[in-house]
């Protein structure tokens, strides 16, 4: 518990069977339940989960739906479990823990329902991010800033977020877009529920073995088809 607030961290994991332990040992000790969500590996992901000390839920997806699909499996059992706050933190490593106090505070003073990271508000990004991928981010981020109607955020491709019970359950979760691109579809529906989002320096992590699984010509076309779809809906609603 953090601040009088019940907290489950949601990690989604596709085939990280090399990085799920280390990042499920490396959620701080107030944290209350961490899920992981199991998005049909092919490798031994679950099994090296299972391993892990801190005794994880773990929920698995018969065949592979998506990053977006295996949060929102990840929400709902946090909202089944009563939690006040989803936080939701990659299986692969990339997010430092102890970031996690200050995505929280904002939260805990009434501040915001929605807090993302923002990993551009350190210079280290320009060093540990590829180029082609500082200014994908950088392009994307500036698309959702118009799509979404948050004008005050950035890095929206930031996976690093903690929202609140009652702003979940105000979202149609069955209606977020799935998979890459999710991020950005999840702000277009914050924004048509009047949530409070509030961005949050975090610190990128990219070790010497790092490798994207996003390939470009797989991701231009779901996130453009995302980003007009938001833009579209925002429109009739206003």
């Amino acid at each position: 518990m953090y601040r009088q607030l019940r907290l489950c961290v949601v990690i989604p994991a596709f085939n990280e069977e090399d990085a799920i332990l280390a990042a499920i040992e490396s959620v701080p000790d107030f944290v209350d339940e961490i899920v992981v969500v199991d998005d049909a590996s092919a490798d031994e992901t679950c099994e090296r989960a299972l391993t892990s000390s801190r005794v994880p839920v773990l929920l698995r997806h018969p065949v592979n739906r998506g990053v977006g699909a295996a949060i929102v499996s990840g929400y709902r059992h946090a909202l089944r479990g009563e939690s006040d706050v989803a936080i939701v933190m990659a299986g692969d490593g990339q997010m430092d823990p102890a970031d996690l106090p200050a995505l929280l505070d904002p939260i805990a003073e009434g501040r915001a329902d929605y807090c993302k990271g923002n990993r551009f508000a350190h210079r280290e990004i320009l060093i540990q991010m590829p180029t082609i991928r500082v200014m994908g981010n950088a392009a994307l981020s500036v698309a959702t800033k118009v799509t979404s109607g948050y004008r005050h955020v950035f890095d929206s491709q930031c996976g690093y977020t903690a929202i609140t019970s009652a702003a979940l359950e105000q979202l149609q979760l069955d209606k977020v877009f799935p998979r890459y691109g999710y991020p950005n579809d999840m702000l277009a529906h914050l924004f048509r529920s009047n949530a409070r989002v509030v961005d949050v320096p975090v610190r990128p992590i990219y070790g010497p073995s790092w490798k994207s699984g996003v390939r470009w010509h797989t991701a231009v076309y779901p996130v453009g088809f995302v980003l007009l779809k938001s833009w579209w809906n925002r429109m009739r609603s206003e």
